[in-house]
């Protein structure tokens, strides 16, 4: 049977403590390493590193965020301060004392011996303690300590990191939300539009008081849903600040994020990328513990019962179960990916087809100008296609930013093995 290792259980409960946070992540990826920006807003995402200007008071880049949130987040703080207790383990003086434990409790027994009291209290408990201690001595001098050491140092890197993901993700789900507002405040101005002309109409009589008032009410729901975007997007601002080590203000200033080029689209290889991911993933590495956990249970068995024992029969059937869990995993995890890779694509052509629209809106609009100058449209009509025209940029805008969010959280999953 698999022992306990004591003396990782405790470092590993801190880590559980520590790590109060949902499985991804959150996503986006992780950029430092991977992406940088060529002249800030509007650039193209190329590799590179430490080519970022410091960011100005009361801001912050998505191109500087993995080395803010890392340097100044608690919960990454207190995460590093727990691997470096995990790092601060001198494994070979663990094992000289454990020895000289042994040694010195095997002395103690023989004293009672020698006093008739082989049968004691005391030496019971002298002999389960020595089990106990012989048996964390065998797991270390088999490694076995080290390898769930080093289990608990990766659990607690795949937090870190999904930390960094999740404010990634944060950050462009508030520059969406920004979008939004924009969209709602120009529908509330075309609103304000149409409640005067309808005002204007009633008093003309060409509308009833109850035709006003459904006008009227649609604008009161579109600011109210405005002032509830205005209250989310303050919180998420704050949530993005703590992560920062910055006060809660909700005020900080976003820049845009870079865009994604057609070509890096294009230089994607699906099965080179995924086998990367797999090799990376803690997600699987997790899974394949537990499947050696599961082996070496079975083999404990096979040495302990006869093979038309019950308890062998059982022993084969939970090992078996554990294959099928682990070959579960790795086709869940290879068909994410997958489905992650396909969702770039997708959210490149969504993008070309956004632009082919903005650039139609843009000839309409110019057109809708030519005829406001000659009288044939109204002021009105002017503005309407003026707001189709902004709508246009803002689907382009809500395209760039789910393009450049499913493209980093693919170099997540390449860079760190880590599935949105």
């Amino acid at each position: 049977m698999r022992a306990k290792r004591n003396m990782i259980a405790l470092t590993m409960a801190t880590a559980l403590l520590l790590t109060g946070l949902p499985p991804a992540h959150a996503a986006s990826a992780s950029t430092e390493d991977a992406l940088a920006a060529a002249g800030g807003s509007g650039g193209e995402l190329v590799a590179g590193k430490d080519l970022y200007a410091e960011d100005a008071e009361g801001t912050v880049s998505f191109e500087n965020l993995e080395r803010r949130v890392r340097e100044n987040a608690t919960t990454m703080k207190m995460l590093d301060e727990t691997i470096a207790s995990i790092d601060a383990t001198d494994f070979d003086k663990m094992y000289d004392d454990l020895r000289e434990s042994l040694n010195n409790i095997s002395k103690a027994q023989y004293q009672l011996i020698l006093g008739g009291q082989k049968e004691s209290y005391t030496y019971q408990q002298l002999s389960n303690t020595y089990t106990s201690i012989e048996q964390t001595f065998d797991d270390l001098k088999e490694g076995k300590l080290q390898q769930d050491a080093e289990a608990a140092r990766r659990q607690l890197q795949n937090a870190q990191d999904q930390t960094v993901m999740g404010a990634e993700t944060l950050y462009i789900a508030i520059l969406e939300m920004q979008n939004s507002r924009t969209g709602l405040q120009r529908q509330l101005s075309a609103m304000d539009r149409s409640v005067a002309e309808m005002e204007l109409r009633y008093q003309l009589g060409q509308i009833s008081a109850l035709t006003l008032q459904q006008v009227k009410d649609g604008r009161t729901q579109l600011q109210s849903g405005l002032t509830t975007l205005e209250m989310n997007l303050g919180n998420y601002t704050c949530q993005l600040e703590v992560l920062l080590g910055l006060p809660q203000t909700g005020t900080l200033t976003l820049q845009e994020v870079p865009q994604v080029a057609k070509s890096q689209v294009e230089k994607m290889s699906l099965e080179d990328d995924l086998a990367a991911a797999k090799e990376k993933s803690y997600t699987l590495y997790a899974a394949k513990r537990d499947l050696d956990a599961a082996k070496e249970t079975y083999d404990d068995a096979r040495d302990t019962y006869h093979a038309d024992d019950y308890e062998m029969k059982s022993a084969e059937h939970t090992y078996a179960a554990a294959q099928y869990t682990y070959q579960s995993a790795v086709e869940n995890y290879e068909l994410s990916f997958r489905t992650m890779f396909a969702a770039v694509a997708d959210y490149q052509q969504v993008l070309e087809a956004s632009e082919s629209a903005l650039d139609y809106q843009r000839s309409s609009y110019a057109a809708s100008e030519l005829k406001y100058q000659q009288g044939t449209i109204s002021k009105n009509t002017l503005l309407t296609a003026q707001d189709d025209l902004h709508t246009a940029e803002d689907a382009v805008t809500t395209a760039r930013h789910n393009l450049f969010s499913a493209y980093t959280t693919y170099l997540w999953a390449v860079e760190y093995g880590i599935l949105n």
